[in-house]
């Protein structure tokens, strides 16, 4: 089993793959199809964490990046049947997402 571990997403030296993507993940609420960020990120193990910025704690893990996908998926629909979550689902309406990266 792979070792838990603080995300970090703004690790430079950690980091080898950092990208956002839309995951759409369909919830057991009325919010069904709903598209979230999440950040992937393959660490120095070559594991990919993932994590969804909306829910505070919401991160994850695999192997592969599908797996890793699969997992987010999963926690993101356990975190969704939080009210105060579903309430977050509920306004997250962005026109756009994007991700930058700057040197420092």
């Amino acid at each position: 089993m792979a070792r838990a571990r603080q995300f970090d997403f703004f690790s430079a030296q950690r980091c080898t793959i950092l990208n956002m993507r839309k995951v759409t993940v369909p919830l057991r609420t009325k919010q069904r199809n709903t598209q979230v960020p999440v950040f992937v990120e393959k660490d120095e193990n070559g594991f990919y964490v993932v994590g969804c910025p909306l829910f505070e704690g919401c991160y994850s893990q695999g192997k592969t990046l599908d797996e890793a996908l699969r997992n987010i998926r999963e926690v993101i629909r356990l975190v969704a049947e939080e009210r105060r979550n579903r309430d977050i689902l509920r306004t997250y309406h962005p026109k756009e997402v994007s991700l930058h990266t700057i040197t420092l």
